[in-house]
């Protein structure tokens, strides 16, 4: 029997929700990193385009799909050697599933992580063991996790880091699976995809993407594994026998999407100017900034319990997720989504100076 799952954490914020919304000008909800910008109306049209659809995908997804990840995966993220892709429907997803297809005993998690990692471990019946970034102190393990840029703190892996995790991975004969949903959105720092570091030697190594955020996709839940053949194969069948499979119209969106760069571009423009907008006021009402400087997150601490400064934002009607849903030692911090409209970010800006004037 399966450890019991944790909570839902935002059920615990839901009455957080309720003091902001009671703010005279309304609530400005900064507490999930759900898109609020427009999908491309190229992809919205690609889609549209594809809605007869009356036969069931193939969970290997399109030939034109396959190619297209697999020129994406070499030509965006610097991947080489011998690999395979596998389309995704969203990245949460394979997160919570893959301990259990791959039959994980121990799986490592980031200390400070995004939650479905646990919760995989836990429907998998694996051990969750939180570890720093130095995988030179990683124990003995046949599955772990690295998330870069993370969410929700925004730190950026060193290529020494990444590289220190592969040899963890060769040295135990165990899987990686590197989660780099927010790659593409670097601000004052710029990951790489452990792909481009592991020298064309992909043997257990894998690399989630998403278009959730890259393209503004997150309502059609298509996103991408990459990495060993042989992994990607068992996964594959798995997935098969599961009827886990995209479907078509979202895997000729996907095309458009990969194939395009000028969007993800105008789109990682707008959320750093947000940050560079929304983290100055945030200083100023006293909270430090800690790393940040990738993703769609600001993550920071006034030093106190994090309730206590989500409720100090409630009260402007701004809604912020508590550090401590992502691990003991975000206790004191909280994530400040940068997942909201430009207007929106600037009325936060306004409340937030008003009130420490």
């Amino acid at each position: 029997m399966r450890s019991s799952l944790p909570d839902f954490p935002w059920d615990a914020l839901a009455p957080f929700g309720e003091s902001a919304r009671k703010h005279p000008l309304g609530i400005i909800d900064l507490s999930q990193g759900t898109p609020v910008d427009p999908t491309p109306e190229f992809i919205q049209s690609r889609f549209r385009e594809s809605s007869n659809s009356p036969r069931y995908p193939v969970t290997a997804g399109t030939a034109e799909l396959r190619d297209a990840i697999k020129s994406w995966a070499i030509n965006h993220l610097g991947a080489s050697g011998d690999f395979d892709v596998l389309p995704l429907i969203g990245s949460k997803e394979l997160v919570a599933w893959l301990p259990t297809i791959v039959e994980a005993k121990k799986v490592l998690i980031p200390e400070v992580a995004y939650p479905t990692y646990n919760v995989g471990a836990i429907i998998g019946s694996a051990q969750a063991i939180p570890v720093p970034i130095d995988a030179s102190a990683w124990p003995v393990a046949d599955f772990a996790w690295i998330n870069s840029p993370s969410n929700p703190t925004g730190q950026v892996h060193t290529d020494q880091e990444i590289t220190e995790a592969i040899a963890w991975s060769r040295k135990n004969e165990a899987i990686l699976v590197s989660d780099e949903c927010y790659l593409d959105f670097g601000d004052s720092a710029h990951g790489r995809s452990l792909l481009s570091i592991s020298e064309g030697n992909n043997k257990n190594l894998l690399a989630v993407h998403s278009l959730s955020k890259r393209s503004s996709m997150a309502g059609y839940r298509g996103a991408l594994l990459i990495g060993d053949s042989n992994l990607i194969s068992n996964i594959r069948e798995f997935r098969k026998h599961a009827g886990m499979m995209v479907p078509l119209p979202v895997q000729n969106a996907m095309v458009v999407a990969l194939g395009d760069e000028k969007h993800v571009q105008e789109q990682r423009d707008r959320y750093n100017n947000r940050r560079s907008l929304l983290a100055p006021a945030l200083q100023r009402a006293g909270f430090t900034i800690e790393y940040s400087n990738a993703g769609l997150y600001i993550w920071c601490t006034r030093n106190e319990d994090a309730w206590t400064s989500v409720a100090w934002l409630a009260e402007l009607g701004i809604l912020a997720t508590p550090g401590s849903f992502y691990g003991a030692k975000g206790a004191s911090h909280i994530r400040v989504a940068l997942t909201a409209t430009d207007a929106q970010i600037s009325d936060a800006v306004e409340r937030i100076e008003s009130a420490v004037k």
